[in-house]
């Protein structure tokens, strides 16, 4: 598995990084799924956040910051 590009702007165009840290950022993967860069906010949320929805133990919940989603939204095909 690999990423193959950036969905959206780069975290430098967003405004979102200091060039020293990590930066949230969204990936599409070579599979055709994407991967997310975030703050881990699992122990935040706990492993079950709604009534049905769980946090398994190989997964991790990210804050994906809004203004990146939606910069990102026309750049995420429709199929």
């Amino acid at each position: 598995m690999r990423a193959i590009r950036r969905i959206g702007k780069t975290p430098a165009e967003r405004g979102d990084t200091t060039g020293v840290s990590g930066s949230p950022d969204l990936l599409e993967l070579d599979d055709g799924s994407f991967a997310v860069i975030g703050p881990d906010i699992t122990d935040e949320l706990g492993r079950r956040p709604l009534v049905d929805a769980n946090c398994a133990d190989n997964e991790r919940i990210v804050r994906v910051p809004r203004h990146m989603l939606i910069a990102a939204k026309k750049y995420i095909p429709d199929d």
